[in-house]
């Protein structure tokens, strides 16, 4: 099994955002009472950095694109919602992309129980899979710690 997470947590000070990975699972963490237009570019620079460490891989029509895929690398980008108003998450999966627009007001307390749902449904879709230590982990894969 797959599992993605976003969540508010207790980060020393001046950093916004940060990240963990294990078998089957990535956590995002995020400062608590922030918001959106506040950890956004810091978020946005902590998928950078994930997606250049962590090997997670997208299936778009039969296609495996990677964070190296040479004409749409996977990449995950954060923006504020350019609509007013605006749902607290928006999310977007497309080649090599996924967009995720946020109200920017909004806190991460009240976005990441419905990112993490959103996430969840595209995850769902099993167009994703994680390469740990040699080992494909997929949406079916027992025994993960997500799981």
């Amino acid at each position: 099994m797959l599992r993605v997470v976003y969540h508010p947590a207790n980060l020393e000070a001046g950093r916004l955002s940060d990240w963990y990975e294990d078998r089957g699972f990535v956590e995002f963490r995020v400062a608590r009472d922030t918001k959106a237009s506040q950890f956004i570019p810091s978020l946005n620079e902590t998928l950078r950095n994930f997606l250049t460490h962590g090997h997670w891989y997208q299936v778009w029509e039969g296609e495996v694109v990677s964070a190296d895929h040479p004409s749409s690398p996977i990449r995950v980008t954060f923006e504020p919602s350019p609509f007013h108003p605006a749902p607290p998450v928006d999310l977007r999966e497309h080649k090599g992309h996924v967009a995720v627009y946020l109200a920017p007001t909004a806190t991460i307390e009240e976005i990441a129980p419905i990112l993490n749902a959103s996430v969840e449904e595209v995850l769902d879709g099993g167009q994703w899979f994680q390469l740990w230590h040699g080992e494909i982990v997929t949406m079916d894969s027992p025994d993960s710690m997500a799981a």
